[in-house]
């Protein structure tokens, strides 16, 4: 703290379980280098200049526990307050902006987080941990030049990132902790991170030197550099950890060039770093595709705009196959016309019918339960989004608990129902269809439905174990469900032959001609 400026923030691991910010809980205000709440605005001042680094105080307040508070929000209070901010830094040379989550993952109003960021180089986040080692890169660039730049943690992974501005343009080096030696190009810098609109590459093309940062325990013993395969020399230190080998950029003023610059110290230990550079702007060069859609799409918008539609197309087919005449069984058949039947079996059953269409009624307007959202307070959770302590937060995580529901348990509910019912028009009971041939299919298919009955269980456990005990029985969605799923079970395979009567002889008919 004596020797290094510190600035910390929160991330959704600090807001877990946390009923206010002047909780005894909020170890954020204790333990923090900043010991300060919300967004700010930090101004590191050189003789050379000004450099804003602007937080991103998205963590909600109050905090629910896992997993609803996955997605950051900000209000109109904090979008003014940070609009403020971005003004201010105008005025230095660059602006930095920070935060836990990356904006894909923010939820905010008009105009947006990422049109307010649209004058800072950089955005700096992490939150999404690599997605588990499947995204050990997730870098892209905003419209308007601005770089989103997540980074994996440090708990598991030992992260870390080290910045640079070299003459205002930005380089910057992605590391594993206690790799050696640490090697970082400033000149010329990466093409791709480049953004003509907040950087000057001009004054790549007229630079005298490439300069390079390296640190490492050990000396350092040499620094190769070359450029498109042709060893240019070696770089000979400056101060510090600069190194620098003159050069004529003139040299590469067209098209592409790779610059490869290794490291070597005392210790033997050897790293390389490389990177593609250009003097022309009107050429181009692009994020991969995946991490830009992780961080430039809007995820709570598809996960509420899937879940719409998810819903929307099992009510459809509900009362689509409930007023529509059913298909004569004729001839051979095939599988299609076989499911169009038993569905217009099941959604002319009432029993059937109503039970599944208020229940994707119920997902949509919910409640899904009710419990202690947060220690000591209660709240409500609906597919929109969750009350408690006082305060409704946006539905985001929320609808994609909805979507799992929905494909791993009520549409396989359904189906599995349909099946059901098309048997017992054939005349089957339940153990009458298990010796009657195929009956290594049946089975299957009931195992399939009793593994997702036990995932069902297994999230009312869930629930009990982190909501309570209340949540647990006053839980429409998980534990109520559970009882519906075994009625209807239980119901399909005791119905009464005259509530199947039609079709019963439609299907006889069929079977006998």
């Amino acid at each position: 703290m004596e020797k290094t400026k510190w600035i910390d923030i929160k991330g959704n691991h600090d807001s877990f379980n946390i009923p206010h910010l002047d909780s005894i809980q909020n170890y954020y205000r204790k333990y923090s280098a900043w010991h300060k709440d919300g967004s700010f605005h930090y101004i590191h001042t050189t003789s050379f200049g000004n450099y804003s680094f602007i937080c991103v105080d998205a963590t909600l307040s109050p905090g629910p526990k896992r997993p609803y508070n996955f997605f950051g929000i900000l209000n109109m209070t904090q979008m003014a307050q940070l609009s403020f901010m971005a003004t201010e830094s105008l005025h230095s040379n660059h602006t930095i902006w920070f935060g836990h989550y990356p904006t894909s993952t923010i939820i905010s109003p008009a105009p947006g987080i990422r049109t307010l960021m649209s004058s800072a180089t950089a955005y700096l986040c992490g939150h999404l941990h690599t997605m588990g080692g499947l995204m050990p890169v997730l870098h892209s660039q905003h419209r308007g030049g601005t770089l989103e730049l997540e980074l994996g943690d440090w708990m598991d992974n030992r992260r870390y990132r080290i910045l640079a501005f070299d003459h205002d343009l930005l380089s910057f080096a992605d590391l594993n902790f206690e790799e050696w030696p640490v090697v970082l190009i400033t000149n010329p810098k990466s093409f791709l991170y480049s953004s003509s609109a907040h950087e000057p590459l001009v004054k790549i093309l007229y630079s005298t030197h490439i300069r390079i940062l390296t640190f490492s325990p050990s000396v350092i013993v040499s620094v190769k550099v070359y450029i498109d395969r042709v060893h240019l020399g070696n770089a000979h230190q400056v101060s510090g950890p600069l190194y620098v080998l003159r050069w004529n950029p003139q040299n590469y003023s067209e098209g592409f060039h790779h610059i490869n610059v290794t490291v070597q110290d005392a210790s033997g230990r050897i790293s390389t770093r490389s990177h593609i550079f250009a003097m022309e702007e009107n050429l181009s060069r692009r994020f991969d595709f995946w991490p830009s859609v992780i961080l430039l799409s809007d995820h709570y918008v598809l996960a509420r705009v899937l879940f719409g539609l998810i819903v929307l197309i099992q009510i459809t087919l509900l009362l689509v196959f409930r007023y529509v005449q059913k298909p004569a069984l004729k001839g051979n058949p095939g599988l299609l016309t076989l499911t169009s039947y038993s569905l217009h079996v099941f959604s002319k059953t009432n029993t059937f019918y109503y039970s599944v269409l208020v229940l994707n009624l119920y997902t949509i307007l919910g409640p899904w339960f009710v419990g202690e959202l947060i220690d000591g307070q209660w709240g409500a959770c609906f597919s929109f989004g969750v009350f408690v302590g006082g305060s409704f937060l946006q539905g985001s995580v929320t609808f994609v608990v909805g979507i799992l529901q929905i494909l791993f348990f009520n549409l396989p509910l359904m189906a599995y129902l349909c099946w059901c019912l098309f048997l017992r028009c054939r005349g089957h009971s339940f153990c009458s269809h298990i010796r009657h041939g195929h009956h290594l299919m049946a089975v299957l298919i009931h195992l399939a439905m009793a593994l997702l009955l036990a995932w069902q269980l297994y999230s009312c456990y869930f629930l009990q174990r982190t909501y309570g005990t209340v949540a647990f029985f006053l839980s429409p969605m998980r534990t109520w469900l559970v009882v519906l799923t075994l009625a209807l079970i239980y119901k399909t395979w005791t119905l009464k032959s005259s509530e199947l009567r039609t079709y019963i002889v439609e299907m006889k008919t069929y079977q006998s001609s």
